[in-house]
């Protein structure tokens, strides 16, 4: 009774008390009640500090390579940072090809962004929706939720920013082939290698069954690839290890008409590459019984057939198919289209960034990843402010050592220039300084000077759209954030040739660290640093190890190890799960 009148004095006589908790406890000592109490009166709202800068918000469009990069490099205690993507996890799409044939599972090869974000030095927020508008001249996005509308709430809101970081990839490029979109497999996503996967196993199945005739059974067993590329190529060669490891054991009525063909519109498949491992793929393949249609283009392609066109005969035909994977490059999205529109690059295929990564047209709006293409700076637009900056003495012509006190900021300002010397194997640009009988000069005049940098300007290429590329520029782009304030009063970059003054970054530089093609069988090719090839089962180990190496995380570390382990043990699953 004492107890009691106790609890109801603390509850009934001082009404300024926050909060009550009241405990009872049976005689095993468990808690078995909580309360709390508030009272009626407000408390004080947290007081802001005038003094405190509002941090600039920082909105990231995507979560690819590029913008998974950017945010994990990204100090996100210097920014609010806030995260749209359609999806909730960053995949490792070179993986894709395994996934289709269940050498990989599709969830070894993903990763959460909340799990990537939560692991960042302060809090960016993730909305799992879709960009459905850039409005840059009010600096806003306009999005959209893509999760089932039988949910309650209305989708669409709208972010403003400071800085938009534009990392929505790139769709795949169907050339306005009728019939593609309608009728064959793409393999762009994680869906699209679970959807090929599962017709695979359809057409076996069905192939299989007492009342086809000889002729359906091949139809249905007949799988075309239209592109030569790498996703591909390497396809076709999961594909094939397949059918003959795992497949012919499981269909054996079936199992000496399977056939596999890859249709590419140039000359050779991975023209990408270097020669020696396109001959060799194209061997390779041959010897595996895969079938390689170089000089062919697809003009139109149905449920039944694909219909192409031979370039050098101008002859038509039509092969019957039971599965089509299209794999011919990327095109730029609708809503990328729609914001160059606005800003004057509608004429343009593919979004322009400067050497900065910043869109051209947009100074607080980035693009990265396969979505824009730097375009680039020609060093010859320069020319006059180079030979002046060089020529001190204003005599009109250049020595060599002149033209050596500005080589090192000429090579921080025009990535090219470092690409050329090293592509050529120069020590440097005077090198080149040569007359028609090609002895050496020791002065050059400004035509002479041109000459020579329009030399490097030729060699200029666009960056290929590939995740190692993505990647580079996301963390680049990061590492500048990071160290806006700080350059913006000690810029580091090269020198304003054409202005006074020095720029506040360097430019971007891709450093190329070789490329893998997979082509079954245990093999691979690979073009390493330094101009070495690679190529046979060693090369498919070491892919192996990058591959390893490359994940996101520990997580899927294991998985795909295991995963790789598992199908070495019991083989590859049949199942259409």
């Amino acid at each position: 009774m004492k107890i009691a009148s106790f609890f109801s004095k603390a509850f009934h006589s001082s009404p300024s008390c926050s909060n009550v908790v009241l405990l009872c406890t049976l005689s095993g000592g468990g808690l078995i009640a909580y309360s709390e109490l508030q009272s009626d009166a407000k408390l004080p709202a947290p007081s802001i500090d005038p003094n405190v800068p509002k941090k600039k918000r920082v909105v990231v469009l995507g979560t690819g390579w590029a913008g998974t990069s950017f945010l994990k490099d990204l100090d996100a205690s210097l920014y609010d940072v806030q995260v749209v993507s359609p999806r909730n996890y960053f995949a490792f799409t070179p993986l894709l090809p395994s996934v289709t044939c269940g050498t990989v599972e599709a969830r070894s090869i993903v990763e959460p962004v909340r799990n990537i974000i939560k692991k960042r030095k302060g809090e960016i927020k993730f909305w799992e929706a879709e960009c459905l508008k850039i409005d840059s001249a009010n600096k806003k996005v306009l999005c959209g939720s893509n999760i089932d509308n039988n949910l309650v709430g209305n989708g669409e809101f709208s972010l403003d920013y400071d800085y938009l970081v534009v990392a929505i990839g790139a769709q795949v490029n169907t050339f306005d082939t009728p019939g593609v979109v309608e009728n064959c497999h793409f393999l762009k996503e994680v869906e699209d290698a679970q959807k090929i996967r599962q017709t695979v196993i359809d057409c076996f199945e069905k192939a299989v069954l007492p009342s086809l005739s000889e002729e359906e059974r091949r139809t249905n067993l007949h799988f075309i690839v239209v592109g030569g590329g790498p996703t591909g190529v390497e396809f076709a060669a999961e594909l094939h290890d397949y059918v003959q490891e795992d497949l012919v054991n499981l269909y054996p009525s079936v199992k000496d008409i399977v056939k596999i063909t890859v249709i590419q519109s140039g000359d050779h498949i991975l023209n990408t590459f270097d020669e020696r491992i396109s001959s060799f793929a194209e061997q390779k393949f041959g010897r595996d019984g895969i079938e390689v249609q170089t000089g062919c283009r697809v003009v139109s392609v149905n449920d039944k057939d694909i219909t192409m066109k031979v370039k050098s005969t101008g002859e038509v035909c039509s092969v019957p198919h039971g599965l089509v994977v299209w794999s011919t490059g990327i095109a730029t999205r609708p809503v990328i289209r729609d914001f160059m529109e606005q800003i004057g690059q509608g004429k343009r295929n593919i979004l322009a960034t400067d050497e900065w990564l910043r869109v051209k047209g947009c100074e607080s709006v980035y693009a990265i990843g396969d979505c824009s293409s730097i375009n680039q700076r020609k060093i010859r637009d320069d020319t006059l402010a180079i030979f002046k900056a060089a020529d001190k003495d204003n005599s009109g012509t250049l020595t060599k050592e002149e033209f050596k006190d500005v080589m090192e900021d000429i090579i921080l300002r025009y990535p090219q220039v470092e690409h050329y010397i090293k592509s050529q194997h120069l020590l440097d640009l005077t090198a080149l300084w040569k007359d028609s009988q090609g002895n050496d000069r020791e002065e050059i005049d400004m035509e002479e000077f041109k000459s020579v940098l329009c030399r490097v300007d030729s060699q200029l290429k666009t960056l290929p759209a590939t995740a190692q590329v993505a990647a580079q520029q996301g963390a680049y782009l990061a590492s500048c954030l990071n160290r806006r304030d700080h350059c913006t009063e000690h810029p580091e970059g090269p020198l304003r040739f054409e202005k006074s003054g020095r720029h506040k970054f360097r430019p971007f530089r891709y450093k190329h660290f070789g490329q893998f093609a997979p082509l079954g069988g245990e093999q691979a090719a690979a073009e390493l640093p330094g101009d070495w090839v690679s190529m046979g089962h060693s090369t498919q180990w070491l892919w192996y190890s990058v591959y390893a190496s490359k994940q996101v995380s520990w997580r899927t570390r294991v998985l795909v190890v295991s995963d790789w382990t598992r199908r070495y043990i019991f083989g590859r699953d049949s199942s259409r799960i």
